[in-house]
């Protein structure tokens, strides 16, 4: 697939000025720091004779990130919706054998694995279409992240040729993450599976690979299978703001003292488990008293809404399971 517009035209209209470097010239500095990586000459060429300059469609949505205000009650009602959670009932029997032994094998309940497929790509229904060596390549030589992106990139390029994969079939989000666990191509490298053991790490299209990928990534960061993500509480009058937020640490215990509560006003557990307040819309809209892993998910996509997102999907999936 070819870019519409050459990078000149490109960044003239999305951003009002002129990229400092020719495309052409930058991607020869991509092709020469890939050729040092160890990249071989004949999959760059394959990998980059397309790439003429950004794609504006790329620039667009990287522009458009977060340019309004939302409450964790729309993005909660935008991202949890009941079709979602019956599906994930649904993929959940579907695959409950093999849900039950990759969360054996990895320390991670199914119903957490289900729920962040549910929320990456409505559980592989919507992958991404858009070329991933494209957009990372339109990334970063004019997006926000440009080292960021310029690592992935050449990372992405590792992959190809490692992986033995055709660019046309590396498709994924407009930001470059791939497949159906969404991962960026340093996750990939550090935390796919080849669980199916039919050596290669299919991310796209086979479910066994892409739930062992998701615990694989989970269970690195420090995910435990003894405890889950939270709860809804209950914030008695007049608590101190100061005392939400992931920077204050304190046991269910202690938050019970404190006045906190379940939801319907029953005591906390007793279970001395490290705890923080989350509450986004403080006064107003719901708080959750969260667990590691809680903080776990934030490294899958650093947003408290989508940590909550997949905290209360794994809980309504749960239910029906």
């Amino acid at each position: 697939m070819k870019f519409a517009l050459s990078a000149v035209a490109a960044a003239f209209l999305l951003t009002g000025h002129v990229a400092a470097e020719p495309f052409a010239d930058w991607l020869d500095g991509v092709r020469a720091e890939a050729l040092a990586n160890g990249v071989g000459r004949s999959a760059l060429d394959a990998a980059l004779r397309d790439l003429e300059g950004p794609l504006p469609r790329v620039l667009e949505l990287d522009r458009k990130q977060w340019k309004r205000d939302v409450t964790l009650d729309w993005y909660l009602n935008r991202v949890i919706s009941d079709e979602r959670v019956d599906r994930g009932r649904e993929m959940g029997r579907r695959y409950r054998s093999l849900l039950t032994q990759v969360g054996e094998t990895y320390g991670v309940q199914p119903r957490f694995i289900l729920a962040i497929w549910g929320i990456e790509t409505h559980y592989g229904k919507i992958t991404g279409g858009f070329p991933v060596l494209g957009a990372l390549a339109t990334l970063a030589f004019d997006g926000r992240r440009q080292d960021f992106f310029r690592g992935e990139l050449l990372e992405a390029l590792s992959i190809m040729e490692r992986e033995r994969m055709e660019p046309a079939s590396m498709l994924g989000s407009w930001a470059g993450a791939m497949g159906q666990s969404q991962f960026m191509p340093t996750s990939f490298s550090n935390f796919a599976q080849d669980y199916d053991g039919d050596g290669q790490r299919d991310i796209w299209t086979t479910e066994a690979d892409v739930f062992a990928s998701i615990a694989h990534y989970l269970k690195r960061h420090g995910w435990r299978d003894d405890i889950t993500w939270g709860r809804g509480v209950k914030l008695p009058p007049a608590f101190d703001p100061d005392l939400i937020g992931l920077d204050v640490t304190r046991t269910i215990p202690e938050w019970q003292e404190l006045g906190v509560r379940r939801v319907d006003g029953t005591d906390l557990p007793t279970r001395a488990l490290a705890a923080s307040v989350v509450a986004p819309d403080y006064p107003d809209g719901d708080a959750f008293l969260v667990y590691e892993n809680f903080r776990v998910t934030l490294t899958y996509n650093r947003s408290s809404f989508y940590a909550t997102a997949v905290g209360i999907l794994s809980d309504r999936i749960a239910r029906g399971l």
